[in-house]
Formats: structure tokens, C-alpha cells, sequence
């Protein structure tokens, strides 16, 4: 295929005078008192017949929990924990804004959501982190996996033009082309085209291109790492269960902890500063360990910017039969985070990703053209930053900066240009300026302001960031916890060769078996097609094991 003569998607930028910037107020959306009834899905009528049977559920607190129940007429009841704490669950809704959504869907209403996926106009949020599956192959054989990678005699692998095409048809949302893209899969390093997928994305305008990785071929050869990192790679996004063996043993089936540490020091020494570390949190296998890996990011601070847990989600290669036993919810893994830190990280401090919708909201209307927005269901994760002093001592953001009087601060900047105020801009400077107040360690005042201040400055606000590593809390979906109005709100999405934009929950709960099916190739037919390399063909014969 000739991409030699690539152009950005868009070519120009998208401003904000093309529109109706008043659709850019900052409002929130009510806070519901518990009960409340949604949609989810019977989970009994998918796993066994792989029907999709819409029913509603009830959300309801007991015991200082918030519980999920609901009713399939030919199954009968199931109950789950939806959230660990009730408090926490109100603390969230609070900070849940509204977004401007999807202005192209790619899908029309046909069956009704979630089987419209891709997206479709019930859709409310435009993708802030696109995914793009380059295989299924994968050099491990995880017993825990919500892509069951490597499973089953085919091969899902869209070959290099379906994935130019992908690209450029996430870079063609409005109002907001996707920012950023995670090449997954399977495991992504075993891929032959993964350098040039990269450079196709930094070519097509993603500002933010990372790879979802078990680090393993990475660990193996720096040399490997230097030639991804020159081809664009931002951030590796890796998997990262504990601190000790076990974990790995138990959810991976061997020891990867000595790899892991290599891949983090061939980061170092080829300059890559954007490393997140990606526990999958299983209650009985590594629930101990989230104040030791908190640690470990700390320790290693020069190269990690992020810890992401994961609570794992009962979907794919998992023991469906022990979803009681694995289940732990964000608030329960806050809680452990708090006493495993000796309260260094206290509860009260989390806040959930959407909270931060009017950073975005604010840097795009002083900038002109419309920005990232997180705009997801406020049950879809939990965040919070650590600062860490000169001494390698760390305290959460909120002793730095008042977080709640910042937030509101921003609601009112955006709406002084939504609302199109007279001076708006010299106006916005004015309460950024006064609101230096709210930033309680003096000393960083400048990166942070001038982030605002020079137009949307990215560059200040990376100089602010390399003294933080934020903490996030997501924990994606499965058939007994589903939630379609979180499926709604979703923008974390995967795009597929069809066209189709497709909310992660769903893709990993619903359409990745269709979708594997209807696009894949029997093992002997894609090497026939493909010529695998030594690397591509051990990820379907010779799993990696430790003692290799």
C-alpha cells in the first residue's frame, strides 16, 4: 500500500468558531439517591446462548455497599456487587459532567444498545483512548484474559491496510479526533508491523500512540525497544501484577517479574519516560500487594508515570465458577491502598476520572478548537496523583493543590467563553491568576499556570507532571456487573476492520467473539498469507516460560 505521502487526519484543526461553542457550558449531571434502576444483560441467556437479553437492574445499598440485582425471566435472579463502598459511590456521582458526545456516529438504532455497537447515536461520549487490536496472537497463555488470546485454531490479524484504515477513521471523529491509540491485541510485540503501525500514527495526528504489553519481547532486547521508541512510541502500558512471583505464576502461569524489571531498565537507558504500570487486581492473588507496587512506581519514577489497577473483570479466560472468590471493586482496592500506604493515601482523595472533564473542557475553549474531554460514567474508574518531594517522600495532590476549588475554577473559565462573555480571555487569565490560592506548594506554581496561561501549554504541564504519578482505578465490565448506561458514557473504544467504533466493555463482554470469527483465518491459511518471522510464528508454538 502507498502511504509514503501521509497526511494528519484532520488536515486542519478543528476550531471551535466552525460551531456552537454554547454547547460547551459546563453542567453536571443530578445526583441520584439509591435505589435506581438501569439496564444490564442476562448473564446466564449470553454464556450459554450467546443471546444478548436486555433486562433491567436495580442498584441498591446494603450493608455500606452498593449491590446489583436483577431478574431474568427464564434464569432467575442474580446479584453482584456493583461498589464496595456507598460513600465513595455518592463522592463520585457528584463529579460527573455532562459531554458534548459523538457528532458522526458510525451506526444507526436498529436492535438497541449494546448490540448497536459502533458507535451509535445512543452513544454520549467521543473516544478519549482509542484501541486497535493488531492480533490475537500472544507469547503468553494467561489463565486470567478477557481477550482469550491466543485461543482456538485461528488468527485474528487485520493486515496492514484494514489498520491505515482504522486509524484514519479514528482520526476522523468529531468534534474530537481521537487523541490517542493503544495498539493491543494478543500481545502486540508479536506483530512484524508494529513499527510502521506506530509511525502511521504519529503521522495520522495521534498525539499519544502507546502499545498494551506484556513487555516481554521488550525485556528481551533493548535494541527492539530503541527501534518502537524511534518510530514514535509514546508510553508502553504494561502489564504489571505484583511485586513477587506469585502473582505472575498464579494469573500468568510463569514468572515474568525478572522481565519486567528489565524492560523497565532498557526504558531507561533508551530515554523513554513514559512507562504505566497495569496490575489486574484478583482478590486472594495480589490484593496485598497495591501499596508495594505504588512503591515500586515511586522507586522508579524517572520512567513510570502511571500505576492503572485493574479490577479484574469475569469475562474471556477466567474461572467464571470463582467470581465471588476474584471479584474486588475500585472502592475496595482504594481502601487496601489506603492501609497498605499506612494512610499516605487516603480514600477521601480518589475522584473519578470524569471529574477531570473540565481540565479538557477549559484548555480546548482558551485554545479555540475542541480538546479531550473525560467524559466517562462515573462507576468506570477512580483517579488521584501523588507528589513526590525531592527526598522521594510522596503525599497526594490534594495537600498540593485544592482540588474541588480548582475543578470549579476551570467550570468557570469554560464558561465564561461557552456563554461568550465580553473579554472572556483577559477575564480567564484574571481568575487563574487569583486562583493561586488554591495551590497550597508555591513552588510549582509556574509549570502549573503557565500550562493555562500560554494558551494550553502542554510542555509546562508536562514539567508539573514529572514531579506526579498518577493512581487510576478502572474496572471494566462483564455479564453480571453490566451496566448499558456506563456502556453509554464509555470512551475508551476499539476500533474494527468493519467501520465499527466499539465501547470497550462491550467489545471484551459481547462482540469480540463475533468479531474474531467473522475476521479471522485458520492458522495454516494466515502463515501461507502472512510469512510469519521466527518471533510471529513462537506466539502460536513456543509460549514464553521463565526458565527460557
Amino acid at each position: 500500500m502507498a502511504t509514503d505521502d501521509i497526511k494528519p487526519v484532520p488536515e486542519e484543526p478543528i476550531r471551535h468558531e466552525d460551531g456552537d461553542i454554547s454547547r460547551y457550558r459546563v453542567e453536571k449531571y443530578p445526583v441520584r439517591e439509591l435505589p435506581y434502576t438501569t439496564q444490564s444483560i442476562c448473564p446466564e441467556c449470553f454464556l450459554s446462548n450467546d443471546e444478548v437479553h436486555v433486562i433491567d437492574a436495580t442498584l441498591y445499598e446494603d450493608n455500606g455497599k452498593v449491590m446489583y440485582k436483577k431478574t431474568c425471566e427464564k434464569h432467575g435472579e442474580f446479584i453482584d456487587v456493583y461498589w464496595g463502598d456507598v460513600d465513595l459511590f455518592k463522592k463520585a456521582q457528584k463529579w460527573w459532567y455532562k459531554s458534548v458526545g459523538l457528532d458522526n456516529p458510525r451506526t444507526e438504532t436498529v436492535k438497541g444498545c449494546p448490540e448497536d455497537c459502533g458507535q451509535c447515536p445512543e452513544h454520549k461520549s467521543h473516544t478519549a483512548l482509542a484501541l486497535l487490536d493488531v492480533t490475537n496472537r500472544c507469547n503468553l497463555r494467561c489463565p486470567i484474559c478477557f481477550a482469550v488470546a491466543a485461543e482456538g485454531g485461528n488468527i485474528y490479524e487485520p493486515d496492514p491496510q484494514e489498520v491505515f484504515d482504522m486509524l484514519k477513521n479514528l482520526r476522523s471523529n468529531l468534534p474530537v479526533p481521537a487523541p490517542a491509540v493503544q495498539f493491543a491485541g494478543g500481545e502486540p510485540t508479536v506483530s512484524k508491523n508494529l513499527p510502521q503501525y506506530i509511525k502511521w500514527a504519529k503521522q495520522l495526528g495521534f498525539r499519544h500512540v502507546q502499545i498494551a504489553s506484556n513487555a516481554i519481547r521488550i525485556g528481551k532486547s533493548k535494541e527492539y525497544l530503541q527501534e518502537l521508541r524511534d518510530a514514535g512510541l509514546s508510553t508502553i502500558y504494561m502489564q504489571f501484577d505484583g511485586v513477587t512471583s506469585g502473582p505472575y505464576l498464579a494469573a500468568r502461569g510463569t514468572d515474568l517479574l525478572p522481565l519486567k524489571k528489565q524492560a523497565i531498565q532498557n526504558a531507561r537507558e533508551v530515554g523513554m519516560e513514559s512507562l504505566v504500570l497495569v496490575p489486574t487486581v484478583v482478590r486472594g492473588i495480589n490484593d496485598d500487594q497495591l501499596g508495594d507496587i505504588i512503591q515500586f512506581a515511586v522507586d522508579n519514577r524517572d520512567v513510570v508515570r502511571c500505576v492503572n489497577f485493574q479490577p479484574v473483570s469475569i469475562t474471556g479466560r477466567i474461572d467464571h465458577e470463582a467470581r465471588h472468590e476474584m471479584r474486588i471493586t475500585i472502592p475496595d482496592a482504594i481502601h487496601l491502598i489506603e492501609k497498605q500506604t499506612g494512610g499516605k493515601i487516603p480514600a477521601s482523595e480518589w475522584y473519578p476520572v470524569p471529574s477531570m472533564m473540565p481540565v479538557g473542557r477549559a484548555l480546548g475553549l482558551i485554545k479555540g478548537g475542541p480538546e479531550l474531554e473525560l467524559s466517562s460514567h462515573f462507576a468506570c474508574g477512580m483517579s488521584t496523583f501523588i507528589f513526590i518531594d525531592e527526598d522521594g517522600s510522596y503525599k497526594p495532590i490534594t495537600e498540593v493543590i485544592n482540588v474541588d476549588k480548582f475543578l470549579v475554577l476551570l467550570e468557570e473559565i469554560a464558561n465564561l467563553y461557552a456563554d461568550q462573555k465580553s473579554a472572556a480571555g483577559a477575564r480567564a487569565k484574571a481568575k487563574l491568576a487569583a486562583g493561586a490560592r488554591h495551590i497550597k506548594k508555591k513552588g510549582i506554581l509556574k509549570d502549573l499556570l503557565s500550562a493555562f496561561l500560554n494558551r494550553g501549554d502542554y510542555d509546562s504541564l508536562a514539567q508539573f507532571m514529572r514531579r506526579i504519578i498518577m493512581l487510576g482505578m478502572m474496572h471494566f465490565q462483564d455479564p453480571y456487573n453490566f451496566d448499558l448506561e456506563r456502556v453509554q458514557h464509555c470512551d475508551v473504544n476499539y476500533a474494527v476492520p468493519d467501520g465499527r467504533i466499539i465501547p470497550f466493555c462491550t467489545m471484551n463482554t459481547i462482540h469480540r467473539s463475533r468479531i474474531e470469527e467473522k475476521f479471522s483465518k485458520p492458522i495454516d491459511e494466515w502463515r501461507k498469507g502472512h510469512k510469519p518471522t521466527q518471533v510471529e510464528e513462537e506466539s502460536i508454538s513456543k509460549p514464553f516460560t521463565s526458565g527460557q
